[in-house]
């Protein structure tokens, strides 16, 4: 089966950049990006690629190469599924916020609009490609509504998610450690879906790399994939508390733990918490299925990794107060860093916007410099909390275009983002400009204490 046209339904931070790759790797496959949103499309079709809607190192060169060749970006949703020979689902699928499973299960709505949009528009058989990470048998649902409200059709569902690493998506995408590709191995039909999408990832990506495997397999890998590597984070930052406590330095103890071949090096990092829009929604998703199915003990033992990153982020907030004097009220605090990490403006699940809803709780007036994030990002993000009036944020948080800026007259400045300009920044010139005595409370190990405390700060660092 060859694949001449591919349509991807989502143009965020999955689908936007995969489909870039496969567009430059495959020159010879149209691939359309589809999204209702206007706005996004058109951020996508910028004529300055440096400022498409999604940061990530490589990207935009990779966007500048193919767009407008074989790579194009549309809000004409129905004549891409039409043409195409392959769609991926790319869409998001958020913890739910109402009725059954709210704040557990994964919200499917947009995948079944995707999949009943899917069958009133197309006229000839179509592979559809779950990208977006789902439930274990939602290609089940996928499939049943297909093949019960279409014209006829022949759909084969395919499961391919996506690990990438925000930060680091394209060098993931070019050189993946797997690509795992879920389908119906039990039919000539779903072998042959199955082989075609092989054959676009063979283009790049050595055959030993592509696994195949059914569909329920490829769902649950994804999910427990991002299971374990929150469970390292959660488990590095347990140790780091009771290095507070002991003497002990958390660096130290992740080192020698990671010496070890059987644990390895990974993952063993700890920060303030961990953020992004995988983790906590697949665990939580995770819980819900595994309590679903009455399976209680699995269910409570991965809903203490988000406990502990939750007490994690609290425990740092309320660390600053206590070292304050117990007191933040009226202090002006700098926030360096709202990405949930370095090389992305990825603000979801973001350790930043609990510490900042925990110190505005506690009357302090906030000041974030971020590299990449724009302000009406900050104040989204602190407005979706609901903790109080969107006028009370905006009167008690000011964003700044400047780390400089953002620090000077500060009481305290909080290292919440692993960028690296806040390594290079002239701190001596910081401590110079802030109140004295001066804090900083580094939330990702980023400086080095002995160097800060030369300077003259009260430095605190997690985990030492």
């Amino acid at each position: 089966m060859r694949i001449k046209n591919i349509c991807c339904i989502g143009a965020g931070y999955v689908g936007g950049p995969t489909m870039a790759v496969i567009a430059q790797k495959c020159p010879e496959i149209n691939v359309t990006v589809v999204d209702i949103n206007e706005e996004r499309i058109e951020a996508w079709n910028n004529e300055d690629v440096e400022n498409i809607p999604i940061y990530e190192p490589g990207l935009s060169d990779v966007v500048k190469e193919t767009r407008d060749r074989n790579l194009f970006f549309s809000t004409d949703v129905d004549a891409a599924i039409n043409e195409a020979d392959m769609i991926f689902i790319s869409v998001n699928t958020p913890t739910k916020t109402y009725g059954i499973g709210k704040g557990m299960a994964a919200d499917l709505k947009f995948i079944e609009l995707c999949a009943r949009q899917i069958a009133r528009v197309s006229k000839n058989d179509k592979i559809v490609v779950e990208k977006s990470t789902l439930p274990v048998r939602t290609a089940e649902a996928l499939k049943n509504i297909l093949d019960n409200t279409g014209n006829g059709v022949s759909y084969q569902i395919l499961s391919n998610p996506e690990f990438l690493a925000e930060g680091t998506a394209i060098d993931d995408l070019m050189n993946p450690d797997r690509v795992l590709i879920g389908g119906d191995i039990d039919t000539i039909e779903g072998k042959e879906a199955v082989e075609a999408l092989v054959d676009i990832y063979a283009h790049w990506v050595p055959r030993e790399r592509l696994l195949t495997t059914n569909v329920w397999s490829s769902e649950l890998s994804k999910l427990t994939a991002n299971a374990f590597l929150a469970q390292r984070v959660s488990s590095i930052n347990a140790m780091s508390e009771l290095c507070e406590k002991t003497g002990a330095d958390v660096n130290d103890v992740a080192k020698a733990v990671g010496m070890d071949t059987r644990i390895g090096v990974k993952f063993l990092k700890s920060s303030v918490g961990f953020g992004g829009s995988c983790f906590q929604k697949d665990i939580l998703n995770l819980v819900y299925i595994s309590k679903s199915l009455g399976l209680n003990e699995v269910a409570d033992y991965w809903e203490q990794v988000i406990l502990m990153n939750d007490h994690q982020k609290r425990r740092f907030a309320a660390n600053m107060v206590k070292t304050l004097f117990n007191t933040v009220s009226g202090k002006k605090i700098a926030l360096l860093g709202w990405a949930f990490k370095k090389d992305t403006n990825d603000t979801r699940e973001s350790a930043a916007i609990y510490v900042a809803d925990y110190l505005l709780n506690e009357q302090a007036e906030i000041v974030v410099y971020d590299p990449k994030v724009k302000m009406e990002q900050i104040y989204a993000d602190l407005d979706s909390l609901e903790t109080r009036s969107e006028q009370e944020n905006r009167s008690l948080v000011s964003v700044v275009n400047d780390a400089y800026e953002a620090t000077k007259g500060s009481h305290a400045v909080a290292v919440l983002t692993e960028w690296d300009e806040f390594k290079q920044l002239d701190w001596k010139n910081i401590y110079k400009d802030m109140l004295k005595p001066a804090f900083v409370f580094d939330g990702r190990r980023l400086l080095v204490k002995q160097t800060m405390e030369e300077i003259g700060f009260e430095f605190y660092a997690i985990g030492s």
